[in-house]
């Protein structure tokens, strides 16, 4: 039987990847990744570093452990990079990774889809809703 190098058994993991199979890794990532603040946490730093006040303030209604919880699973994937300055007080910048950067494009175009189409997505929830009404 013939040896594979590093890179053939990256290729052949790459091609087994099966995002439809729960056990396999690209679904834990989709999970993470369509979470509502992962979404909005890489939006608010596309366009450059914030400090985590500045990330609180700009989204709205996530609590302090959950902003805490994201930005520290994101750095874990590599998504955003921590910078600590020290100071007085110390300063904590979070910025995009090249891949959090690439993430970033996708993720902007669905925010942009929601905003754009949120009035046709009312208009279908209330005719959806008027209907099961009137089958009842």
């Amino acid at each position: 039987m013939a040896t594979m190098t590093a890179a053939q058994r990256r290729e052949q993991a790459r091609t087994a990847y099966d995002a439809f199979l729960k056990s396999c890794p690209t679904n834990q990532l989709l999970d993470r990744l369509s979470d509502k603040w992962v979404s909005l946490v890489v939006s608010a730093l596309a366009p450059g570093p914030l400090r985590y006040s500045d990330l609180a303030r700009k989204i709205a209604g996530v609590s302090p452990k959950m902003l805490t919880q994201t930005l520290r699973s994101l750095e874990r994937d590599g998504i955003l990079s921590r910078t600590v300055t020290p100071s007085v007080p110390v300063r904590v910048d979070y910025e995009l990774t090249g891949l959090g950067s690439s993430l970033s494009l996708l993720l902007l175009a669905v925010k942009d889809w929601a905003e754009t189409h949120i009035e046709e997505v009312r208009e279908a929830r209330e005719q959806y809703d008027a209907g099961d009404a009137a089958a009842s």
